[in-house]
């Protein structure tokens, strides 16, 4: 994802004294100020445009890039030479292209460093250079709105998690179920320690591994979700066509936000992020189905008797 800003108007770059040429010795840019890179490029293209070429052959073209002061690049093309700086391995032109005027420099974005960048033509007895700003702008890999919701869901489905283990702590008290509480007891906070940890990692931010991560712990464990409301259902209420809706609905959800996921680890720029978080919402509203179906049953009943174990 490249921006620039140019100007409309041109302008010559540089100003070389020569009473003989007046004028012709100098070469004319089209004036671009700056130049922006993202995460999301996999290279970095510096642009430098001469307007006035009037070479007929690449022998009579000579560019050369330079980074504070110091060479990065240059092209010979008498001698159909080219000379890489240092940390500068990748960079590139297209010689074929100066003749039309273009002299834009290419690297991989690993090589790219902020800063101010020189390009400089040479065409026989004609020179002439510009400056170009080399930016790199921060880009969040999805919306606020969405960053909000992803994060949102999944914490929302684990407080309603444990509103129903609330329920089926203060309404049972045998011990078959004490043993089964402790169980859910651990699944609850293992899931919720792990979705904490997601939460952080994936801080608003660009795309990174970090991010990535960050998002496969707020997803992919969500299926513990699914097995500790089977298990609350299974100590409480027993199953019901009702719960086993509830179930299906849940797992629905699982599936379309962990394909959601796939499509979006994958993607610097999202565009799935919908399908992810529509998974998601969905997984939370079975919890909440969940809880409200247990809440109105266990006010129904004035003890509610565990099911028996064969």
């Amino acid at each position: 994802m490249f921006t620039s800003t140019t100007e409309l108007f041109e302008e010559p770059c540089s100003k070389k004294e020569n009473s003989n040429e007046q004028g012709s010795a100098q070469l004319i840019f089209n004036i671009t100020k700056s130049v922006e890179y993202t995460a999301c490029n996999e290279s970095v293209i510096i642009p430098c445009f001469v307007n006035n070429v009037e070479a007929t052959n690449i022998n009579e073209m000579y560019v050369k890039w330079k980074l504070k002061g110091k060479d990065i690049f240059t092209f010979n093309g008498a001698l159909q030479k080219t000379t890489h700086g240092d940390n500068f391995k990748s960079t590139k032109i297209v010689p074929q292209k100066l003749l039309t005027g273009i002299a834009s420099l290419e690297m991989d974005k690993a090589e790219a460093v902020v800063g101010n960048y020189t390009c400089e033509v040479t065409e026989l007895t004609r020179e002439g250079e510009t400056i170009i700003e080399l930016k790199y702008r921060i880009v969040s890999w999805f919306s606020p709105n969405e960053n909000i919701l992803i994060v949102i869901f999944p914490i929302l489905a684990v407080l309603l998690s444990w509103g129903q283990f609330g329920i089926v702590t203060i309404k049972y008290k045998a011990n078959l179920v004490k043993e089964k509480t402790i169980l859910l007891l651990v699944g609850g906070l293992l899931l919720t320690i792990v979705v904490i940890v997601g939460a952080i990692l994936f801080v608003p931010g660009e795309y990174s591994t970090k991010n990535s991560c960050g998002l496969g712990l707020i997803v992919i464990p969500t299926v513990i979700l699914i097995l500790l409301q089977y298990c609350v259902f299974i100590i409480g209420i027993w199953m019901s066509p009702f719960t086993i809706a509830i179930l299906i609905l849940q797992v629905l959800g699982y599936v379309l936000s962990v394909v959601g996921l796939s499509l979006c680890v994958s993607e610097c720029t999202p565009v799935h992020g919908p399908l992810l978080i529509s998974g998601l919402g969905i997984i939370a509203l079975a919890e909440l189905l969940g809880l409200v179906y247990m809440k109105l049953v266990a006010s129904n009943q004035k003890t509610i008797q565990p099911p028996r174990s064969n």
